[in-house]
């Protein structure tokens, strides 16, 4: 292991095991470097990296903090590694999303208040009229983000938007294909709907993971061809 790895677990091992806490400053890089038997540069190089994926924060003049940990805010660090996945990565993404968007419906259709599941009607029937992509695209991420919104976890919701984000960098699917893919999409979003507004964890459940498993359909399809 090298310095910098050495380092960095253990800077990691000080804040997992609670001797540094969330909003807490560092000590300097001189007695970190001699609690963990690095170089002050090792140090350095070990708190750039933690600052980056969010786990501490580093203030001009001041020093570096442990960040609040809260999950929502580390989950959206994955972004870093997740949005230079390439194409054939992506059938992946969507795989997990299908269980996650699936519990999120299901959450969703618990908790949604009235007025919040008809501003989601009035989207679907915006997503289905709009005749440009990319803002149909933004449309659509939309919707789903106020489904993940409604289930009330922010962690999920967090984890969703990374997973996603990716997904929507790519148009891979010919005119054809789109157009096929677009009326199964619209209908799927109003299935989804219909379970929300019933109150149907079940049927909303379902109804978001065929919607999933749809899109990655298509995308298996288009990766054999």
């Amino acid at each position: 292991m090298s310095a910098r790895e050495t380092a960095l677990h253990g800077l990691r091992a000080l804040i997992a095991d609670g001797e540094l806490r969330p909003g807490d400053k560092l000590p300097s890089e001189g007695e970190l470097g001699e609690q963990l038997g690095v170089s002050r540069g090792s140090v350095r190089e070990a708190i750039r990296t933690l600052s980056a994926l969010g786990v501490l924060e580093t203030r001009h003049g001041s020093g570096s903090y442990v960040s609040s940990l809260r999950p929502a805010d580390l989950i959206r660090g994955l972004s870093l590694t997740v949005d230079v996945l390439p194409l054939d990565a992506i059938l992946e993404l969507v795989e997990i999303r299908r269980p996650l968007e699936a519990h999120a419906a299901s959450i969703a259709a618990a908790r949604g208040d009235d007025a919040l599941l008809a501003g989601l009607t009035d989207l679907v029937e915006r997503i289905a009229e709009c005749p440009d992509h990319d803002e149909a695209s933004r449309l659509d991420h939309e919707f789903h983000m106020r489904i993940a919104e409604l289930a009330g976890n922010a962690a999920l919701t967090s984890l969703l938007e990374v997973l996603r984000s990716r997904t929507r960098q790519y148009r891979i699917f010919d005119d054809e294909d789109a157009a096929q893919l677009k009326i199964l999409s619209d209908a799927g979003h109003r299935a989804i709907v219909r379970g929300l507004i019933a109150r149907d964890p079940a049927a909303a459940s379902a109804a978001a993971a065929g919607h999933v498993a749809q899109t990655e359909f298509w995308l298996r399809k288009q990766m054999s061809e």
